[in-house]
């Protein structure tokens, strides 16, 4: 067995541990492998070991693994999760299945008019800021009913939840509080008639307060792949 899926092993492990402490359907929980920074080649271990989506930061970076992984385009779902550019919405658009970090009416938009009629709605998360952080990308919570309602209209897409970074925290009482704050989000964003059914919340460090409050994809990176080499 070689050492991915070794670790995928040992993740998949964590979220059925976690999903059994918080009485929840292990099902109901979607594994995002984050490949920034690794390898067509690390993409393909991972898909031999039964792992089918991937989310990438960085643009150019991974237009260059779809083209690599070409031949597997049909099996592979590929998730955008960094900061997009306004004048990389295209490249998302035509690319990739899900964009996680969209933040402003205006990069929806453009999503929207440059998704490509013969494929399927683009499925987006909506980009929490929860802990005010300037230098994190994402709405502030207070904003975040208005924005989601209009995004909710917009034509070529598909609003499917939301998504946030927090702070970084040392314990795991601390780390389910951020956690619970956007489960409560979501809740709220329900209550005004949005069918959302998607948490992007958890990582490495972090699954298990992330599962323990209702995160439905987790997106886990260096305990799949490694130490990440900087970008």
């Amino acid at each position: 067995m070689s050492d991915i899926a070794s670790q995928l092993n040992t993740v998949r492990q964590r979220i059925t541990n976690a999903a059994r402490v918080a009485g929840r359907n292990e099902a109901a929980i979607s594994l995002l492998a984050v490949s920034k920074t690794f390898s067509a080649a690390m993409i393909r271990a991972a898909y031999a070991a039964g792992q089918l989506s991937f989310g990438e930061n960085y643009m150019q970076e991974a237009l260059e693994k779809i083209e690599a992984l070409a031949d597997l385009r049909a099996q592979l779902e590929w998730h955008f999760i960094g900061p997009l550019q306004s004048n990389k919405t295209k490249w998302a658009a035509a690319h990739f299945d899900w964009v996680h970090s969209v933040d402003r009416l205006k990069l929806a938009q453009r999503l929207s008019e440059q998704r490509p009629t013969h494929l399927p709605p683009l499925n987006i998360c909506l980009q929490v800021n929860l802990s005010g952080e300037a230098s994190k990308s994402g709405i502030a919570p207070a904003n975040a009913v208005s924005l989601a309602q209009a995004l909710a209209t917009l034509p070529r897409l598909k609003l499917r939840g939301l998504m946030a970074i927090p702070a970084p925290a040392d314990t795991l009482d601390a780390q389910r509080l951020a956690y619970r704050q956007l489960s409560q989000l979501l809740n709220t964003l329900r209550t005004h008639g949005l069918a959302l059914d998607t948490l992007s919340a958890g990582m490495s460090a972090d699954l298990e307060a992330a599962l323990l409050e209702g995160a439905t994809l987790v997106r886990i990176g260096s305990a799949i792949f490694g130490t990440r080499a900087r970008h």
